[in-house]
């Protein structure tokens, strides 16, 4: 049932065992303020506690994903003056990248139009990413004389490389999303009318899924950027015992002895 006031900077739309949250400024290309950041933290903080909810999909209102933050919001003085940004991306953009990266629940972006600035990187720092194939990815910041944030110099690097990534950033050249897929910034390029229902499907899927286990993955693949090998195994060895006390592993061997699908439950115990 989508949230009843469509007005709110995000809405939220619960279906079976999944949750659509949709950046809802379209009139601004769902660029960030403080309200939207506030809804959007409270709202992934509720599926954070909620067992009932298995997976994400986070997507934008109109024709854009998010064109990152809204410039005119930021409180800069009248004689120019800018206000400090670090403090800005400490508040809400550092707590919204871990909640996302952190979530124990895996996150589908489907951008279904430009991405840019901290739009693409919050793109970036979900699970899976399908775009339409009319979307681009914009590190915009050096047009304006920033720098990367919201994960951008830490996320782009290790998708696409370095050499790609420190060119799309110097040159703010948007990246379509076909070549996105291309390159392995992204899962899929979607065509744009199938893009959403693309998205569902993949989004009901993941909730029938063994959600304890799908969270011990994200658990692996966050560490795995910093980790050397030796001490990557040793996660791995933990984690596999946790994963193997799962009710739905139990109920994954079953299923594969009296082959038959399995039917997971996503609770811890």
């Amino acid at each position: 049932m989508a949230e009843e006031n469509p007005d709110s900077p995000i809405l939220v739309d619960h279906r079976d065992g999944w949750v659509v949250l949709t950046l809802n400024r379209p009139d601004r290309l769902n660029a960030f303020d403080d309200a939207m950041h506030r809804s959007l933290a409270a709202a992934l903080d509720a599926i954070a506690q909620d067992d009932g909810v298995r997976a994400v999909l986070l997507t934008g209102a109109g024709r854009g994903f998010c064109a990152g933050q809204d410039l005119s919001a930021i409180g800069y003085a009248p004689d120019g003056t800018p206000p400090d940004l670090g403090a800005t991306v400490d508040a809400f953009y550092n707590p919204l990248i871990r909640r996302l990266r952190g979530l124990g629940k895996p996150v589908i972006c489907a951008v279904n139009g430009v991405a840019a600035g901290a739009g693409a990187n919050i793109a970036l720092a979900c699970d899976i990413v399908l775009a339409a194939r009319s979307a681009k990815f914009i590190q915009a910041f050096a047009k304006i004389g920033l720098v990367p944030d919201s994960g951008g110099s830490f996320l782009l690097p290790r998708l696409i490389g370095d050499a790609r990534a420190r060119a799309l950033m110097l040159l703010a050249e948007p990246v379509s999303a076909e070549q996105a897929q291309a390159w392995g910034m992204i899962w899929k390029a979607v065509d744009d009318t199938g893009l959403m229902a693309e998205a569902e499907a993949l989004a009901a899927h993941l909730a029938t899924q063994p959600t304890q286990t799908l969270a011990l993955i994200k658990q692996a693949m966050n560490a795995s950027a910093h980790n050397d090998l030796n001490i990557q195994l040793d996660l791995e060895r933990d984690l596999q015992t946790k994963a193997g006390f799962t009710p739905d592993h139990a109920e994954g061997v079953r299923a594969f002895i009296a082959k038959r699908p399995p039917v997971f439950t996503g609770k811890p115990e």
